[in-house]
């Protein structure tokens, strides 16, 4: 597998798991974290400049669905 393949996978793998659940991945589950990390680490990239091109749209989307999962405060 090249590197744009693995990424993809990832990034699918996220997509699904934030699509189905209607969260984003949690620190404090195990099995989560990998899925945490992958976005953690795209996100300095991102931020520092270092991302590739053809993978910026694609994970400025996979954060807007991020965004939409926020978890809302129970007590308003």
């Amino acid at each position: 597998m090249t590197q744009d393949e693995l990424w993809l996978t990832k990034y699918q793998e996220v997509m699904v798991f934030m699509e189905k659940n209607h969260r984003n991945p949690s620190k404090n589950r195990i099995e989560e974290h990998q899925m945490l990390n992958f976005i953690k680490h795209n996100r300095k990239l991102l931020n520092a400049g270092k991302m590739k091109e053809s993978r910026v749209v694609m994970f400025e989307k996979l954060l807007e669905t991020g965004g939409e999962c926020k978890r809302v405060n129970q007590y308003q």
